[in-house]
C-alpha cells in the first residue's frame, strides 16, 4: 500500500508519452500466491522526442524477476527498477523494439482488490484508475492505447474457466493438470480497461442479433446456484443493446458479450471491453431476494456499462482529468434509457433527489471541485458525484440549449470524429459546436467551475400593460481554490399557469435569449418581460431540473398550491410540493430546537393529501411526492448550526400530523394496493407497491402501533414488502417484541444469502437514534458480519454514518470516534474503501458547535496516523483544511 504523502497531478503539465505502445501480449501463469505475469510490449520512440529520453514505466508492490530487450535479458546498467517504477535507458531512436517484463505477485494477499486479485476462489483484475501497474510494469495511463493478446494458464479443475477480452481464439491443456485459453482483442485499449477472470462459475447464455445481422453470444457468470437470480439481468443486458441501436445508432463490436458477477468489490460495476465486471447485487435477484429499488439498479447498471463501448472504451479519455466525458456521459446515457424503460416524470425526481443529498453537499463543501477539476492528488478520490451526476447533468444542458436534433447531430459527430480516440472535454464540446453553429464557449463554463449555481427569481405583473417581468440574478459560491467565478449559461425551462390551470402564451417576450420553453440565462442579472398575458399567472420554472440549480424564488404559497395542482410537468408538480413542505420542515426543526410545539401547516397537508387520493396520477409519482424531504435535505437547507436530534423530532412530528389529518386517505391506499396481483419487477408494479408502502407507514404513525407494519411482515410475498415492513418496526418501535421476531425471522431465513443479509445490516445500522451505536458493534461482532467484503463494510458502517444522521451525529461524539477507529482499521487493507467512507464527515463545519468540535477531533485522530494511505489521506486533508 502507498503511505507517501501522493504527488500533485496537474492537468495543464499533460504531454503525450514519449514512447508509442504498439502492441501487448500477455501470459498469466495463475496461482493463488504466486502468480507469474509476462509482458511482452512493443514500443517506438515518438517523433521528436529526445534521443536521450528514457522509457519510464509505473509499478505498484511489483517484483520483478527479469528484464528482456528484444527477447535478450538486459544489461541491468541499462535500467533501474522499483516496486513503484522500471526505467529503461539507450533505447533505439527510430525502430520499434520489445521490451519483456517478468513480475511475480500475490492474488491472494491483494486486500486492496486493486489489479489482479483472489477472492472466494474466483481470480479477478479492477484496474480502473490505476490498478494495472499492480500486476506488470507498464505506461499506466489513458491516452496509451494498443491490441491486446491474452494467455492464460491455470490448474484446470479449479479454473476451468478463463475469461479475458475480446474474442476466444483457443484453448487446450497444458500439462497433466493445467489448461490454457487465449484471447484477442482488436480494439486499441488502455490499461485500465484490462480484465481477466478465472475460476469455477455458473453461466446463464443468450444471443443477440445486431441491427447489422450479426449474432453476439451473451454469456452471465455467476457463483453455482445462483444462475437463475441472473435471469433479469439478461433481460436488461438484451434491452440495453437494442435501445442503443435505436437511440445512438450504437452497435456492439465483437463476437461475444460477458458479465461475471463477484462479491468482493470496490465498485458497482466495470465496463472492461467485452468483460464486464460486475458486484453481484447489480446482477442477482429474484422477487424473494431482490426489492424493486434492486431491480432498478440492476437495469440501469447493466445497462450504464454496456452504454460504455462507446462511450468510454471506443472513445475513451485522454486523461483522468477527462473522466466526465465516459462518466457523465454514460450516466446521461443510462438516465435516458431507465427514463424511455419506466417512468420519465418519476425518473427524473429520483435523479433528482441522489443529486441533491450527494453532489450538492459535495459542491458546497471542502470537496468541491469541477467536473473536469484541473489537479489531483489521488485519482481514486474523484469518482464523485460530481464528475458523475453533475456530468450528466452537464451533457443534459447541452440537449436543452441545441434541442434533440442538433444533440443527435453532435453525438454523431463525436462518435464519428473520435472513434478510436482518448478524447477530451473539449473534442466532446466541439462536435456541438460544429454540428450546431453554436457558441458553447460561455457554457464551458459548466465543466470548469466548482459549486452550485444560485439563482434569485422575483416576478412582478402589470395588469394594465398586460406584462409579466421574471427578474433573475446568479450567484455561484466560493469553492476550494476558485473564489471568484463567471457567469454561466443556465437553461431554464419554463412555462406560466393561468388561473383556471391552462398554460399562458405570451404575444411577445424581451430581455434575453429565448428558444421554445428554455429560458437562457446569461447575464449575472437578468430580466425576461412577457407581453400579452391577460392575468396573474404562477411561473413554473426549471421544470424537468432543465439545470442543477438551487432557485430562490419569492413565490407563494398558493402559487406553488396552484403548479402543484395543475403543472403538465410531473416533476414541477412535485418541486412545487416540495418547496412547500421545505419551509414547514425547516419550521418543525427550529421549533424542535427551541422546545416548542409543532404544527403542520393544513394548506400544505391538503395539498399533499390531494395529491396523495388523486387516481389520475401514477402510483410511483404520488408515491415520491409522499417522501418528503429527508433530514439531510432539511440540514442542507437550513445551512449552518445544526441540530440533527432536532431535524429529526420536528420531521417526524410532521409526518404524524400528515399521518392523522389524512388516515383515511392511507386506509384506502393501503387497501387497494395490497390487491395488486403477482409480483413484477415492472414499473407499474412497483410503483403500486412504492404508495402501498408508504401508506402502511404513515398508517403506523397514525395508530402508533407495530400490529400493522408486523401483519405487512408476516404476509409479504416479495422483498420489497418485506423489508419496508422490517424497516418500520426496527425504525418506529425498536423495543417491540414484533421487531426482535421479525429482525429474527429474517436473520434466520436469509442466513446464507449475503446480499439479503446486508439488507438486515443497513435496516438496524440506520434505526434513528443515539443506541444505534451500541447496535452497530454489537452487529461487528456478528458471524455474518466480513471487515474484508465491502458490501458488508458499506451495508453496516457506511449506512450508520452516511443514513443515520441522529445516530451518527451523537452529541458525545462517541459515533465520530468509533468512525476513525473504523476507517483507520479498514485503511490498511482497502484504502479506497476507507477513503470513500471517510466522506461521510465531509459538511462537520455545518453541525452546531458542540458536535462540530468532535468531528473535528476524529477527523485529527486520522489526520495524525504516520501510514495513512494516500486516497485517505487526500480526503482527511481536504475535509480538514478545505
Amino acid at each position: 500500500m502507498r503511505t507517501d504523502t501522493g504527488r500533485i497531478v496537474h492537468l495543464a503539465d499533460y504531454r503525450p508519452t514519449d514512447f508509442v505502445l504498439e502492441r501487448v501480449d500477455l501470459t498469466f501463469e495463475l496461482d493463488p500466491t504466486e502468480t507469474k505475469v509476462e509482458a511482452r510490449l512493443i514500443f517506438h520512440r515518438r517523433e521528436g522526442v529526445d534521443a536521450a529520453a528514457p522509457l519510464v514505466l509505473d509499478g505498484d508492490d511489483l517484483t520483478m524477476t527479469s528484464v528482456l530487450f528484444d527477447q535478450i535479458e538486459m544489461d541491468p546498467s541499462r535500467y533501474t527498477a522499483t516496486p513503484e517504477s522500471l526505467t529503461i535507458r539507450d533505447l533505439p531512436e527510430s525502430t520499434p523494439f520489445e521490451i519483456t517484463v517478468v513480475t511475480m505477485i500475490n492474488p491472494e494477499a491483494n486486500t486492496q482488490l486493486m489489479g489482479l486479485y483472489r477472492s472466494n476462489g474466483i481470480y479477478c483484475t479492477q484496474c480502473e484508475a490505476e490498478g494495472f501497474r499492480r500486476i506488470t510494469y507498464f505506461p499506466d495511463r489513458p491516452d496509451v492505447l494498443a491490441v491486446y493478446t491474452i494467455n492464460i494458464i491455470a490448474d484446470k479443475a479449479a479454473n476451468p474457466l478463463l475469461l479475458s477480452n475480446g474474442n476466444f481464439l483457443g484453448g487446450a491443456g497444458f500439462g497433466p493438470d493445467k489448461h490454457f485459453a487465449a484471447w484477442f482483442d482488436p480494439h486499441p485499449k488502455p490499461s485500465y480497461l484490462f480484465a481477466l477472470v478465472a475460476g469455477d462459475l455458473g453461466i446463464v447464455e443468450d444471443t443477440f442479433t445486431t441491427m447489422s445481422g450479426r449474432e453476439v453470444a451473451l454469456k452471465i457468470y455467476v457463483e453455482h446456484g445462483k444462475e437463475p437470480r441472473a435471469v433479469y439481468a439478461m433481460d436488461a443486458l438484451k434491452r440495453s443493446m437494442k435501445w442503443d441501436e435505436e437511440v445512438f445508432g450504437r452497435e456492439y463490436d465483437l463476437d461475444i458479450f460477458m458479465i461475471v458477477a463477484v462479491s468482493d468489490f470496490n465498485m458497482g460495476a466495470m465496463e472492461n471491453k467485452g468483460l464486464n465486471i460486475f458486484n453481484d447485487k447489480y446482477v442477482l435477484a429474484d422477487p424473494e431476494t431482490a426489492t424493486d429499488q434492486d431491480y432498478a439498479n440492476i437495469e440501469a447498471i447493466i445497462a450504464h456499462e454496456y452504454f460504455h463501448n462507446w462511450t468510454g472504451n471506443r472513445i475513451t479519455c485522454r486523461d483522468w482529468f477527462q473522466l466526465c466525458l465516459k462518466e457523465g456521459l454514460t450516466v446521461y446515457r443510462d438516465h435516458e434509457f431507465s427514463a424511455d424503460m419506466r417512468s420519465r416524470s418519476v425518473k427524473r425526481i429520483a435523479e433528482v433527489r441522489h443529486l441533491r443529498s450527494e453532489q450538492f453537499p459535495e459542491d458546497a463543501g471542502p470537496l468541491a471541485h469541477p467536473v473536469r477539476p484541473s489537479k489531483y492528488r489521488e485519482i481514486n478520490n474523484f469518482y464523485t458525484t460530481t464528475v458523475y451526476e453533475k456530468g450528466s447533468e452537464v451533457t443534459r444542458m447541452i440537449a436543452t440549449i441545441l434541442g434533440r436534433d442538433d444533440f443527435k447531430k453532435g453525438m454523431d459527430l463525436y462518435f464519428d470524429r473520435h472513434d478510436g480516440d482518448a478524447a477530451t472535454v473539449e473534442d466532446f464540446v466541439k462536435c456541438f459546436e460544429d454540428a450546431s453553429g453554436r457558441d458553447l464557449t460561455q457554457f464551458s463554463l459548466w465543466y470548469h467551475q466548482a459549486g452550485t449555481p444560485q439563482i434569485t427569481v422575483s416576478s412582478s405583473y402589470d395588469a394594465g400593460a398586460k406584462t409579466l417581468t421574471l427578474s433573475l440574478e446568479q450567484m455561484i459560491p466560493a469553492t476550494p481554490g476558485q473564489s471568484a467565478k463567471e457567469p454561466m449559461h443556465i437553461p431554464l425551462r419554463f412555462t406560466l399557469i393561468s388561473e383556471n390551470g391552462s398554460e399562458a402564451s405570451a404575444s411577445a417576450i424581451s430581455g434575453g435569449d429565448v428558444t421554445g420553453d428554455v429560458l437562457h440565462l446569461t447575464e449575472r442579472a437578468q430580466s425576461f418581460t412577457f407581453s400579452g398575458i391577460g392575468s396573474r399567472p404562477a411561473v413554473s420554472l426549471n421544470r424537468g431540473f432543465s439545470a442543477p440549480v438551487t432557485l430562490h424564488f419569492s413565490q407563494s404559497a398558493e402559487d406553488r398550491g396552484h403548479i402543484a395542482r395543475h403543472d403538465s410537468d410531473l416533476f414541477a408538480r412535485w418541486q412545487a410540493i416540495t418547496d412547500l413542505a421545505l419551509p414547514a420542515l425547516i419550521d418543525a426543526a427550529k421549533t424542535a430546537r427551541d422546545g416548542g410545539t409543532v404544527a403542520a401547516d393544513p394548506a400544505f397537508v391538503d395539498v399533499l393529501l390531494a395529491v396523495a387520493a388523486d387516481e389520475a396520477l401514477e402510483p410511483a409519482f404520488r408515491a415520491q411526492a409522499l417522501s418528503l424531504p429527508s433530514e439531510a435535505d432539511i440540514a442542507r437547507e437550513l445551512g449552518g448550526n445544526n441540530d440533527p436530534d432536532a431535524i429529526h423530532a420536528g420531521r417526524q412530528a410532521v409526518l404524524s400530523a400528515i399521518a392523522t389529518a389524512g388516515a383515511d386517505v392511507f386506509r384506502k391506499l393501503h387497501a387497494t394496493h395490497s390487491a395488486a396481483g403477482p409480483f413484477s419487477p415492472d414499473a407499474a408494479g412497483a410503483g403500486k407497491r412504492a404508495l402501498k408502502n408508504l401508506a402502511l407507514s404513515f398508517l403506523s404513525l397514525a395508530e402508533n402501533t407495530p400490529a400493522l407494519a408486523a401483519e405487512a411482515f408476516a404476509k409479504a410475498d416479495n422483498m420489497t414488502d418485506l423489508s419496508q415492513a422490517l424497516t418500520i418496526l426496527a425504525h418506529r418501535f425498536p423495543d417491540a417484541e414484533e421487531t426482535k421476531q421479525a429482525l429474527t425471522a429474517f436473520e434466520t431465513r436469509f442466513a446464507s444469502n449475503a446480499l439479503v443479509l446486508d439488507k438486515w445490516f443497513t435496516i438496524q445500522a440506520t434505526i434513528p437514534g443515539a443506541a444505534s451505536l451500541d447496535r452497530v458493534k454489537a452487529l461487528m461482532a456478528s458471524p455474518h458480519y466480513q471487515p474484508t467484503n465491502p458490501n458488508r463494510v458499506r451495508s453496516l458502517v457506511g449506512t450508520f454514518a452516511f443514513g443515520n444522521a441522529t445516530g451518527f451525529n451523537r452529541a458525545d461524539g462517541a459515533a465520530y470516534a468509533f468512525f476513525a477507529e473504523q476507517i483507520l482499521a479498514i485503511d490498511p487493507r482497502n484504502p479506497q474503501l476507507a477513503a470513500r467512507l471517510l466522506t461521510a464527515l465531509r459538511s462537520w463545519r455545518l453541525l452546531e458547535a458542540g458536535r462540530a468540535d468532535k468531528a473535528r477531533a476524529a477527523l485529527a485522530t486520522i489526520e495524525a496516523s504516520a501510514t495513512l494511505s494516500t486516497d485517505v489521506r487526500d480526503i482527511v486533508d481536504r475535509i480538514l483544511k478545505g
